[in-house]
């Protein structure tokens, strides 16, 4: 068995550049039996995984507010604002704040599933061995690559929409109108629904690493055979 291992690393170690099935026939024989169709089929699937057990999570409740890998914070122009108010004894004001900005994000993540779910549809061969022999991330980096744009058009209209349904529109203005009657402030106006999609889709990439991650270096996570089989090549 060591032996095998070791001479996988090095073919690996020799030809990272090649094609995946190059490189899995060059394996002893008994050592892997699987086709292209498989290994793309095996990382669709790690990808539905990380959608459906990680960014579900994020459209819940909190799910991004009480999520400290993914929490939205107020961007570097607006820090003061919040340092202000706490100054004043206005905490519980600035809590809100940064609550209904996580909260618009909460609810603009429900959109991205479909576009998800086209971008896993069309992993190839010729992608999927470049994921495969690739960092921790590479599937996340791939999906993040296919459907950023297409999800920035998506989350942006609905996370305006969502300031407004959440209340954030009103939580901010009486936030900005308070931070600006402190005596000595600069006044600010921000416009955050940039900011806010952009937050938000940095957190989808980021819960859906997680997963990836643990797939590749936890082989309890690979829960199904396809998995099993599939990343027992990059081991």
């Amino acid at each position: 068995m060591i032996r095998k291992i070791l001479v996988f690393l090095l073919v690996l170690n020799f030809t990272a550049c090649a094609e995946l099935q190059q490189v899995v026939n060059q394996l002893p024989q008994g050592t892997v039996s699987i086709g292209n169709d498989e290994i793309a089929s095996g990382l669709r699937q790690a990808l539905d995984l990380g959608i459906e057990k990680q960014v579900s999570k994020l459209t819940q409740t909190d799910g991004f507010y009480k999520n400290e890998l993914v929490k939205i914070l107020l961007p570097a122009e607006l820090q003061k604002v919040d340092k202000g108010l706490r100054d004043i004894g206005l905490s519980k004001l600035a809590d809100e704040g940064l609550k209904a900005l996580n909260r618009a994000a909460e609810d603009a993540v429900k959109e991205a599933t479909p576009i998800f779910v086209d971008a896993v549809k069309g992993i190839t061969f010729a992608d999927a061995k470049n994921i495969l022999i690739g960092n921790d991330d590479a599937a996340t980096q791939y999906l993040n690559g296919k459907t950023q744009t297409a999800l920035y058009a998506k989350f942006n209209p609905v996370i305006k929409n969502s300031f407004s349904k959440v209340g954030a529109d009103e939580v901010w203005s009486n936030l900005i109108n308070k931070y600006n009657s402190i005596p000595f402030t600069s006044d600010v106006n921000p416009d955050l629904t940039d900011y806010v999609t952009n937050e938000a889709l940095k957190g989808v990439f980021t819960m859906i690493a997680v997963e990836e991650k643990e797939i590749r270096n936890n082989i309890g996570s690979r829960t199904t055979d396809l998995l099993r089989k599939v990343f027992a090549l990059q081991d």
